[in-house]
């Protein structure tokens, strides 16, 4: 001990291991009343205040623990573990930006704390500073090369920046070290969003093989038999999750969506409202409106109409679409004309002859394995799944590249139009979705609208060019379709004849179909989807299928200096 160094009185052993006892054994409110107790009598013995910390944590007393945890640290502030319970609690309150600092404090005091710098970048992830949180991470696995958690972390956060092989390698890696559910639901998410279904239904079912009432999974495999057009079995994975857990969210509004696909409207209402995810207000408006109850459609429309932004490209489609039938005014403001909003250009390094890009476009849509999508609503066809501009081919990633110089023009072309499309219209061209599709004689696409969409469009790769009439293979645009219910023919159409090389966006919510070709030549193009960031959370990037495995509830006990103390215990909560 160095001299003239002043020690508090500490509680003997025997306290100390009286405390440890009830703490170990469960006993927290005992354990807390027995940590208060000896606080009163020893007011600077460290120890004490990160048992009672604990203890208090365990109870739900979490801004109690952070009163405590913050007094100890008034006491000495260079234990690392007691900035590191102190960033846990924060967390575990909401305090994010507390926690971030109450973490980074820790790791500064003890830099091979792996699992500070776990939890540090599940926070910055969450934030979406991803190339810190990977950072963390990977400073996680260097210090503890077994820390399964982290590499699964790592994965989730590479899946979110578009690097799906490094993600598959980081989901590899940790189940390598360890056999666990959650990696394999995080490897089939990554491989389904390449396209590769058949292995996604293989690590889906492992997951429910090593945790059976593993809801999420279930949902998930149900939604790639879905993709493959096994609807049967789809369903029945549906069914199952909602089983395991009544009321199941995303697993409501698939079954929604299935009703919902059949026809099957009243049926389908129910469902959603269970569901209240994504664009679940929008989807009962539309069983509302398809069945011709028009009346409780326009009841709850109203309210809709009151939201301060209209951003939702689904309910401007069934606004306008009402509007138009029964001739009154459209309020809702996301693109009231959205035919006036149609884009249409010629990308010029696609188009010329002899285009190198173009063939390699034309190769790697040949020769890549990627998985077909079933799509009702494509005949004589297929269309890819998983999203394309997330794959590694070089390829694929220029013609991203091309495609967010044209999104920009778009942006300037259209710019101060007075309407949320372009009040709102994303700073960053982030791809919600990607695919391709190829048409064969006959090939068609009946009319739709992008529902999780914002901005939509389409590259034109090869097109037919022997044609019986001027709008075989066409792009049609509408603000009618899908066999909404129409009570006259007063709604406008335009059809675009694209050419090889040619780009076309229009709004999400605008209706737009392909006209029938008659011709053996093959037609093949690349259609998109963006959107703003904050929407996200919802629709094609589903964050429910990016788990990550906290550790948050992990409190290090801490292990007194020697200075102040002559025994050493740790105890992991």
């Amino acid at each position: 001990m160095k001299q003239g160094m002043q020690v508090a009185r500490q509680p003997g052993q025997g306290e100390v291991h009286a405390l440890f006892n009830l703490y170990n054994t469960g006993q927290l409110h005992e354990a807390e009343m027995k940590a208060r107790a000896l606080i009163k009598q020893y007011p600077g013995a460290l120890v004490v205040y990160n048992v009672l910390g604990v203890a208090l944590e365990g109870q739900g007393k979490l801004q109690e623990a952070v009163q405590c945890y913050r007094r100890a640290l008034a006491l000495n502030p260079s234990i690392s573990e007691m900035h590191f319970n102190l960033g846990s609690v924060l967390s575990q309150l909401g305090h994010e930006d507390e926690a971030i600092t109450s973490y980074k404090r820790a790791i500064q005091i003890s830099p091979g704390l792996a699992v500070a710098h776990f939890n540090l970048g599940t926070l910055l992830q969450k934030k979406q500073l991803l190339e810190e949180a990977i950072a963390h991470y990977r400073q996680a696995v260097v210090i503890e090369p077994g820390f399964f958690e982290a590499y699964g972390a790592m994965g989730t956060a590479l899946q979110q920046q578009g690097h799906l092989d490094d993600a598959i390698a980081c989901y590899r890696q940790s189940l390598a070290i360890s056999d666990h559910a959650l990696g394999h639901f995080n490897l089939a998410t990554a491989l389904r969003d390449r396209g590769a279904l058949e292995q996604a239904v293989s690590h889906y079912r492992q997951a429910i093989a090593l945790q059976p009432n593993y809801a999420d999974a279930h949902n998930n495999l149900g939604e790639v038999f879905r993709d493959q057009g096994d609807m049967e079995n789809a369903v029945a994975c549906y069914l199952q999750a909602l089983r395991m857990k009544p009321g199941h969210q995303a697993a409501s509004f698939n079954m929604a969506q299935f009703l919902y696909d059949a026809g099957r409207f009243l049926e389908a209402i129910p469902y959603f409202e269970d569901s209240r995810q994504e664009d679940w207000q929008e989807r009962i408006l539309y069983c509302l409106y398809k069945s011709g109850q028009y009346e409780i459609f326009r009841r709850r429309l109203l309210p809709l109409l009151e939201a301060k932004d209209h951003v939702s490209p689904f309910l401007a489609t069934l606004s306008t679409h009402y509007a138009t039938n029964f001739r009154v005014e459209d309020h809702y403001r996301f693109c009231p004309n959205p035919m006036d909003f149609v884009f249409h250009r010629n990308i010029k390094s696609l188009a010329e002859a002899g285009s190198t890009l173009r063939a390699q476009l034309l190769e790697d849509i040949q020769l890549t394995e990627i998985a077909e999508r079933k799509q009702g609503r494509l005949h004589h066809g297929m269309q890819s799944a998983g999203n394309l501009f997330k794959r590694k081919e070089e390829s694929f990633r220029q013609l991203a590249d091309l495609i967010r110089a044209e999104v920009l023009a778009y942006a300037q072309a259209f710019e101060g139009r007075d309407c949320d499309l372009m009040r709102h219209f994303p700073e960053q061209v982030e791809f919600a979705s990607s695919w391709y599709v190829r048409m064969r004689q006959g090939g068609h696409l009946t009319s739709h609208i992008h529902e999780i969409g914002w901005l939509s469009g389409c590259v034109y790769l090869t097109l037919p060019q022997a044609l019986e009439n001027r709008d075989e293979g066409c792009i049609e645009f509408s603000t009618h379709g899908d066999d909404y219910p129409r009570l006259h023919d007063d709604f406008p159409v335009r059809a675009i004849r694209p050419h090889v090389g040619d780009i076309v966006l229009f709004p999400s919510s605008l209706f737009h179909r392909t006209v029938p070709f008659h011709s053996d030549e093959e037609r093949i193009c690349i259609a998109f989807d963006i959107k703003p960031r904050a929407c996200f959370s919802q629709g094609a990037l589903r964050l429910d299928s990016m788990k990550v495995m906290l550790v948050a509830g992990f409190n290090l006990l801490v292990t007194e200096l020697a200075e102040i103390s002559s025994w050493s215990l740790v105890v992991l909560a």
